[in-house]
């Protein structure tokens, strides 16, 4: 009888460890969408969009801020007979400067471009969360898989050489060899089924929702760093806002101007009749230049930090994509050579598993041979989830969203 693994591996000769695309009842995106609804990221995107549209209400006003009402009343002014009374009646309108208005939107505009923006980027470094999520249960599955599948192999050789041992064609001491083994790979598989229900855990803390099935994709066309990058659009907006605030803060004064509309009733006292009359003022602060410049210079100082932030992003991003394609030419080199071997290992352990059921070979010589195949499936295996992982990175850093 053959062992069950030479025959798996053998069967991995010509044809990969199935790990290939499966059919899956959830996409990534679906993942990530279920995932950014549980985020804290969700939450202060919504709050950061309310405040842009509350900012947005305040600037389609037509006055720079809530009216004011007064009231006053004077009694007795001195020179005036006994009995005099003055009364007065104002309401207040704060006015935009000219261009303040103008420049107020365009800057509200441009915030609610770096909320949309802030957005995207954050949706993107969740998904880059989730690629890496998905990556470990996949490693710790196949892990898991290969483990239970030596149990199993284990299992049958170490019942073939009880048989042999009472048979009287081996030595009571290769039974004892035999159980040992298979002992130590039952511990490993307790150790890889916890493993995994720690990686599983880490995932559904983060989506709520089953992990997904291995799909294997093809490497992406894109050969350098697209300007629709979601942190190059952040990046830009944010040197967009600061431009559009600078523009504001040189419009802008401390103190609005004011129109002022009210009546003013007038009582002479000694049976005199009231007189009425209408007061209409415009008070217009002068000479407030210099005390802009302090907000000038920080808005300046901002744009300038998100200028430079913007050539930093770039530049970090560049040297990303490069990396990650560096790794993925490397992994795929490298899942190369693990196929290869274990083809070789394989076929190894089935000569060598033929010459020990002719009583050829020794069982130290089989079981090392069974662990040296087995051993290199298991590194294919995991070489096939780290390829598809090189690939999911490299989406990540070219800023492609599942």
């Amino acid at each position: 009888m053959a062992l069950a693994v030479s025959a798996s591996v053998r069967a991995q000769g010509s044809k990969q460890v199935s790990l290939t695309a499966e059919k899956v009842s959830l996409t990534l995106n679906q993942a990530l969408e279920a995932a950014w609804q549980r985020s804290l990221e969700a939450s202060e995107s919504r709050g950061r969009l309310a405040i842009v549209q509350a900012d947005q209400a305040v600037n389609q006003n037509w006055l720079a801020a809530a009216p004011a009402f007064s009231i006053g009343q004077r009694d007795g002014k001195a020179g005036t007979p006994s009995g005099s009374r003055e009364t007065e009646l104002g309401l207040s309108f704060p006015l935009w400067w000219p261009g303040q208005r103008a420049a107020g939107g365009q800057a509200t505009q441009s915030q609610l471009g770096l909320s949309h923006a802030t957005e995207q980027a954050e949706r993107l470094r969740l998904a880059g969360r989730l690629r890496e999520a998905i990556g470990s249960v996949h490693l710790a599955e196949a892990e898991l898989h290969q483990v239970e599948r030596q149990v199993q192999d284990l299992g049958q050789l170490t019942q073939d050489v009880e048989k042999r041992v009472r048979a009287g064609d081996l030595s009571p001491s290769d039974a004892l060899a035999a159980r040992s083994e298979l002992l130590g790979a039952q511990a490993q598989a307790v150790a890889a089924r916890q493993a995994l229900a720690v990686q599983q855990s880490h995932w559904h803390l983060l989506t709520g929702v089953p992990s997904l099935k291995l799909q294997t994709r093809a490497a992406p066309a894109l050969a350098q760093l697209p300007d629709t990058h979601p942190e190059l659009v952040l990046a830009n907006a944010a040197v967009d806002l600061g431009q559009r605030r600078a523009d504001l803060a040189r419009v802008q004064r401390s103190d609005s101007p004011e129109l002022s509309l009210g009546m003013r009733q007038e009582r002479p006292g000694q049976g005199a009749g009231l007189q009425s009359s209408v007061v209409v003022a415009l008070r217009v602060p002068v000479g407030g230049q210099v005390y802009q410049q302090p907000r000038i210079a920080a808005a300046l100082g901002e744009l300038d930090i998100a200028q430079t932030q913007a050539l930093r992003t770039r530049q970090r991003l560049t040297a990303e994509v490069t990396l990650a394609q560096s790794q993925l030419s490397l992994s795929q080199a490298q899942l190369q050579a693990e196929r290869e071997r274990a083809q070789l290992l394989a076929e190894r352990a089935r000569l060598i598993d033929k010459s020990f059921r002719a009583g050829e070979t020794a069982l130290p010589e089989m079981l090392r041979a069974l662990a040296a195949a087995v051993s290199a499936e298991s590194a294919l295996a995991r070489q096939q989830i780290n390829y598809q992982t090189a690939i999911s990175r490299l989406e990540q850093t070219l800023g492609l969203l599942p």
